[in-house]
């Protein structure tokens, strides 16, 4: 089970200015095939899945760790696209005055017709996640393949969509990403090379550059610890996690250190406004809800 906690994984600034475009850009790290929603998915599944728990256990706290901590990459992306969102309507009651003039001239319409100009599970061109992207075969060491490989995907998607865009908002999600996509790339390499024997993965593998220094926004991450941590996402104990995440940084940080203590970037998830214009949460005005009261039970509200 999921122990949910009514924050976000890092704080978001506000966009310089709304943009339905930098949205769907990032849509495609909710919805596209190594978007959250895959990562999240995969891992799940793959752990509830798991057998002989305990025999493999340190993987299976490994991947269901991960797997929790891909639930708050999902409301962080999803709290990035709202934020980008709000403001690219005309908010209020009048639908004569064409409060959604501007949606048809959209890249990307199904945010504000499918939704309350707010986030879907749906890629950067409209396509719908699907649950054909999830893989979990039941080996272990073909599954952690995989993931291996959906996380070097995922590191690329990120760093298009941080160049579609100077906005500080997509910067700063998309720089955090980077960090924890990057630690989870060495942690299923790690977990490949103690299952098979200490074979070094990275001599298998072309692996990409996964150092983050050419992005200042992700300076602060690595400095305090995100790169080279695996924090816990859960209330159990994840020291076991230690067997497999451990020894050197591949990419010269400070040493792999395991820790039972939530990751320490966690902020407040944004308050967004009512968008009337779009019956979001309602589209009626205040004033008519109190005249219709006053009309049926003869008093205002």
């Amino acid at each position: 089970m999921i122990f949910r906690v009514d924050k976000l994984l890092t704080a978001l600034p506000v966009p310089r200015h709304p943009s339905a475009e930098a949205a769907a850009a990032v849509q495609e790290l909710m919805g596209g095939k190594a978007g959250e929603m895959s990562t999240l998915m995969n891992y799940f599944f793959q752990t509830i899945n798991f057998r002989d728990r305990e025999n493999y256990n340190p993987y299976y706290k490994l991947i269901g760790n991960i797997a929790a901590e891909e639930w708050g990459h999902v409301e962080l992306v999803a709290s990035a696209i709202n934020m980008l969102l709000s403001g690219t309507t005309t908010r209020g009651h009048d639908p004569a005055a064409a409060p959604l003039a501007d949606v048809p001239k959209f890249h990307n319409m199904y945010n504000f017709f499918n939704a309350g100009q707010t986030a879907l599970p749906i890629d950067s061109m409209g396509n719908y996640w699907n649950g054909s992207y999830v893989h979990s075969s039941g080996s272990l060491k073909l599954d952690l393949v995989h993931n291996f490989f959906l996380e070097l995907n995922a590191r690329a998607t990120k760093l298009k969509v941080y160049e579609t865009t100077s906005d500080p908002t997509v910067r700063e999600l998309t720089a955090f990403l980077l960090v924890r996509g990057s630690t989870h790339v060495i942690a299923y390499a790690k977990a490949l090379e103690t299952l098979s024997g200490g074979v070094e993965v990275s001599k298998l593998f072309p692996i990409p550059e996964l150092s983050t220094d050419k992005f200042p926004e992700a300076r602060k991450y690595v400095e305090q610890g995100l790169y080279n941590t695996m924090y816990s996402f859960s209330k159990e104990d994840i020291s076991q996690v230690g067997e497999i995440w451990k020894g050197a940084h591949p990419d010269k940080a400070p040493d792999l250190v395991v820790t039972n203590d939530p990751i320490p970037t966690i902020a407040d998830i944004p308050v967004f406004p009512a968008e009337p214009q779009l019956a979001a949460p309602s589209a009626l005005d205040p004033e008519e809800v109190k005249d219709a009261a006053k009309r049926i039970f003869g008093k205002g509200l």
